[in-house]
């Protein structure tokens, strides 16, 4: 019973009777624990939905697991228990972030992709970073159906990513700010509060208060000129979550004024997505996790789509953890750093979002001319503003 078992043994040390910290332990247990800990009327549901899913640990390690306490038969009415039936019963027992958590469980350990045959199903599950990440990974073994589940769950995951991240990506790279011009656009992201404070100096009282009655708005300039971004991104097995944000952040930028994205995922070899570049989704839907990792071919395919190096920025999204020829890939980055081309090395980030990457190859990028960073994709937007301004 993994996924309860931090949050229950940590609450059970806390200010709490000892019947609560028997009853807690009790559900951290499971089955092994009922001779000594019985299961008050209460947790009868919980106890239930948690056997369900988690007593398949125990089954593929061999153990006999006892029928009529789960899910199944001996439920009132006897109504045999589907993963949906599961799925609505778990949702409304445990709180949103130890669902989404038994989610995951459900499809990338215990193998519960029927869920995704089931059009009830896929509107309950709660959509997630995690649950997106997890059933790409399972994705090569999915029949039509539940493949056409997963990509519904999967354009959920992005919808939300993109709302969170399009302003970010809009305002950072759709021009910079002129301030020698002002806007009739009065909104929060050209306020320009400089100019406001000095326009509004003769308006503070005795107390020091500021009456603000010019506000004071500053004007974008817009590119002349197209850049053209590069984003070569590692499709290794463990570069899933990397992947997700890298398909959201490439549509992104396709729908952006005056940016041609090429978008190439590799592993030990290239693939061009870039056709696909404005469709986050079905990127990720046709991306194969796994496999090896050449980073010094891929970067070898980015330098030759090179058309203007001073106005090209390759952005590579790996691990650096380099399966092929590292001094191929370090003469690749120090000839497209001398001819002009901006370069940024985005290491990946695990699910706590700390950068797990290979530092000496990292090392040695940078000292060949190409900035390497973990950056959130709020970072890279303000980044790529930055090198674009």
């Amino acid at each position: 019973m993994s996924t309860v078992s931090a949050s229950a043994s940590a609450s059970a040390s806390g200010s709490v009777s000892d019947d609560e910290a028997a009853r807690r332990w009790r559900l951290v247990l499971g089955r092994y624990a009922a001779d000594q800990l019985s299961v008050g009327p209460q947790d009868d549901g919980l106890e239930r939905s948690l056997r369900y899913l988690y007593d398949r640990e125990y089954t593929a390690r061999g153990h006999r697991v006892e029928q009529g306490a789960g899910l199944g038969g001996s439920q009132p009415h006897g109504v045999d228990v589907t993963a949906l039936r599961w799925l609505d019963e778990a949702g409304g027992l445990f709180p949103r972030e130890t669902f989404e958590r038994m989610q995951v469980d459900a499809v990338s350990r215990y193998g519960l992709t029927d869920l995704l045959q089931d059009d009830a199903a896929v509107e309950a599950l709660e959509p997630s970073r995690e649950l997106a990440v997890a059933m790409m990974q399972v994705r090569g073994a999915l029949n039509d159906r539940a493949a056409a589940g997963l990509r519904r769950v999967i354009q959920r995951v992005v919808e939300d990513i993109v709302k969170r991240l399009r302003t970010r990506f809009t305002t950072a790279v759709n021009g910079r700010i002129d301030r020698s011009r002002r806007s009739m656009h009065r909104v929060a992201r050209n306020f320009d509060w400089k100019r406001t404070l000095r326009a509004n100096l003769g308006r503070v009282d005795a107390d020091g208060r500021m009456t603000v009655q010019d506000v004071r708005f500053s004007a974008r300039t817009r590119r002349a000129l197209t850049w053209d971004v590069i984003l070569v991104v590692d499709q290794s097995g463990s570069m899933a979550a990397s992947l997700l944000y890298s398909a959201v952040c490439a549509g992104i930028l396709s729908g952006l004024p005056g940016i041609n994205v090429q978008l190439y995922l590799f592993d030990t070899s290239v693939v061009d997505m870039s056709h696909l570049a404005d469709d986050p989704v079905t990127v990720l839907m046709t991306a194969q996790l796994g496999g090896g990792t050449d980073i010094a071919r891929a970067m070898r395919h980015a330098e030759q789509q090179v058309r203007n190096p001073s106005r090209t920025v390759v952005a590579l999204v790996s691990d650096f953890y380099e399966g092929g020829s590292v001094s191929h890939l370090l003469a690749t980055v120090r000839r497209m750093a001398s001819s002009g081309v901006t370069m940024l090395g985005l290491a990946a980030l695990d699910e706590a979002a700390e950068p797990v990457y290979d530092q000496g190859t990292a090392r040695h990028l940078a000292e060949c001319g190409m900035e390497v960073a973990a950056l959130t994709p709020e970072r890279f937007a303000e980044w790529l503003g930055e090198v674009l301004s």
